[in-house]
């Protein structure tokens, strides 16, 4: 295997794996949004 091939079949395995934590890591937001939705306090008014 030549360096460039090597260099090319790197480059795919680092972003191929890069975007794919990416996407589990989205997906895990996701989650967490589903499992603890966001709610408002009940006090309009804030600490003076």
């Amino acid at each position: 295997m030549d360096s460039f091939t090597f260099g090319v079949t790197m480059f795919i395995v680092g972003m191929g794996g890069t975007l794919l934590s990416l996407f589990f890591l989205s997906l895990i937001m996701g989650l967490i949004k589903i499992i603890f939705p966001y709610r408002e306090s009940k006090e309009k008014g804030g600490k003076a």
